[in-house]
């Protein structure tokens, strides 16, 4: 049955909250003043109509806003999206009884995604690709992602053709596509090794340059030129559907806050290193030390260090941190840390780094929650929390990346 409702916040996952009878029930795509129709079932509720707009509603982005899972909040004005994402870390910190002075959120514009992660499956003689529709794990096929930057949104029809080639019929999988520098990087999971017919149409997609490399799991099916991602005079060679930073000009404000927070004293040790993104940049002042558990980011980051100029020397390692995380006299030689964990944090690293000596440390999180709680950690044992600045790297949605800045003594 529909009831009115009126929206008086918005959640940490982007949806509305309307109290009734001491309940929070949760709205999708409203906004806080709105008064709205829908129809309640428990604490979750479907949107059927608004009967009242706030100011800060904006037409979406998207045609496919509301049936894909992708987008959750386009249909908010930037301004009050900004703010919302910033309330987000400083609620976060909040709850750790940490009052911190969070800044605002460095802003992220549309096509500026430069990976995206599609889920494909075969229909007959044709090939869908896109994301799960909102709430259900069937597939939506798109045909626009203004997430993405021109050079993945522009090809949706020829992946699509590249899909159908190397899935199996009526097979599900997942394509993994990076814009670099000398062309797109695809790495298919769920795929079929190649039958030799297949390779024609695969080297059409080859010879025409826009495809550079080719990876099915794990193989190297294909490649014209190396992926690679310049930086003046540093290049990242990004691992076959390995991690990396999905936006590059939010990489960047990462990289510019992670170099003001250390500055310009070394030697520095990055731990999670990935594929080199901190490491490569904050060595072209001082030794690093790049620490990380994942082989193949490893190797990706020894190709970048050979071919990268004017940087002091780098040490690679690999460790297992969340197991065997680097101990107080392990880190006695090292002025600086940068930390760059998954989701979960880094909480047994940060309780050996809390023991430490080591005069800075700077965090990058995509995970407000974790990070809060390993700053209380660091915080605990004696450091100081100078500065957290919110980067927006996963537009229209509640994920929100996090820069902290730590200083002992």
């Amino acid at each position: 049955m529909a009831e009115r409702l009126q929206i008086t916040s918005l959640g940490h996952e982007g949806d509305g909250v309307a109290e009734r009878n001491g309940a929070k029930i949760f709205v999708p795509f409203t906004l806080p003043g709105e008064t709205v129709e829908a129809e309640v079932m428990g604490e979750r509720a479907r949107l059927i109509s608004v009967i009242e707009a706030v100011p800060d509603r904006v037409t979406p982005s998207c045609r496919h806003f509301g049936s894909c899972g992708g987008c959750s909040v386009q249909h908010i004005a930037p301004a009050a999206y900004a703010a919302w994402k910033r309330d987000l870390v400083e609620t976060a910190f909040a709850q750790r009884g940490i009052d911190v002075d969070v800044e605002p959120l460095v802003p992220l514009a549309p096509h500026t995604r430069r990976r995206a992660v599609f889920t494909i499956e075969r229909d007959g003689d044709r090939a869908l690709l896109g994301f799960n529709r909102r709430d259900s794990h069937d597939l939506l096929d798109i045909e626009e992602c203004p997430l993405t930057v021109p050079a993945i949104e522009s090809r949706l029809a020829r992946l699509r053709t590249l899909a159908i080639t190397v899935l199996a019929r009526a097979k599900r999988g997942k394509m993994i596509v990076t814009a670099t520098d000398t062309g797109l990087d695809v790495a298919i999971e769920g795929g079929i090794t190649p039958r030799r017919t297949d390779f024609e149409s695969l080297g059409r997609n080859v010879a025409e340059g826009w495809l550079a490399r080719l990876t099915i799991d794990g193989v190297e099916i294909a490649t014209s030129r190396q992926p690679e991602l310049r930086h003046g005079d540093t290049v990242l060679y990004p691992a076959a559907g390995g991690f990396l930073q999905a936006a590059a000009p939010s990489e960047q404000a990462l990289a510019d806050l992670v170099d003001a927070s250390i500055g310009k004293v070394g030697p520095a040790v990055d731990l999670f290193s990935g594929i080199g993104t901190f490491t490569l940049r904050l060595a072209r002042r001082f030794p690093v030390l790049a620490v990380e558990n994942d082989a193949g980011l490893l190797k990706a980051l020894d190709r970048s260090m050979r071919f990268s100029k004017g940087i002091k020397t780098v040490t690679t390692r690999r460790r297992d941190l969340m197991l065997n995380p680097m101990a107080p006299p392990e880190l006695k030689p090292f002025k600086a840390v940068v930390f760059d964990p998954p989701r979960a944090g880094a909480k047994a690293q940060c309780e050996m780094l809390a023991k430490s000596a080591v005069p800075r440390i700077v965090a990058v999180s995509c995970n407000p929650a974790t990070l809060a709680r390993d700053a209380r950690i660091l915080i605990d044992g004696g450091y100081r929390l100078t500065r957290v600045t919110p980067v927006d790297q996963f537009l229209w949605s509640a994920h929100v990346e996090v820069v902290a800045a730590f200083e002992k003594g």
